[in-house]
């Protein structure tokens, strides 16, 4: 009989040579992205920010899934027009992206500077 996989897998994000957190991703907020992501891990990438949304680019391509625009603290969520990974440092309205989990630790965002390398892989 075939196993099912997880509802939610646990990840790690890296704030390289500082600290890092888990993140858990989410199976039922959007089941073929978050399948996408969990097959490219480990993915990796300059840390960018715009507001309290701090983000990686990456290469995964996936289309917009159960999409929304209100964010909680803590929040990840998946941008499609640039393969970026969006963790929200604070409640807050975005643009339209794809919710995939939620960081264990929202409070790791304060101390990330652009161009700190982030990194997310399976825990």
């Amino acid at each position: 009989m075939d196993e099912l996989p997880p509802l939610q897998k646990p990840l790690t994000l890296e704030i390289v040579g500082k600290s890092n957190t888990l993140c858990d991703l989410k199976r039922h907020l959007a089941p073929r992205t978050v399948g996408i992501i969990l097959r490219s891990l480990p993915l990796e990438g300059n840390a960018h920010k715009l507001g309290s949304i701090t983000y990686i680019e990456t290469a995964v391509d996936s289309g917009m899934e159960r999409a929304r625009t209100a964010f909680k603290r803590g929040d990840v969520a998946f941008l499609p027009s640039s393969g970026g990974i969006c963790f929200f440092a604070h409640d807050m309205s975005a643009k339209t992206m794809t919710p995939i989990g939620r960081l264990h630790d929202p409070g790791i965002l304060n101390g990330i500077k652009p161009g700190d390398v982030l990194r997310l892989y399976a825990a």
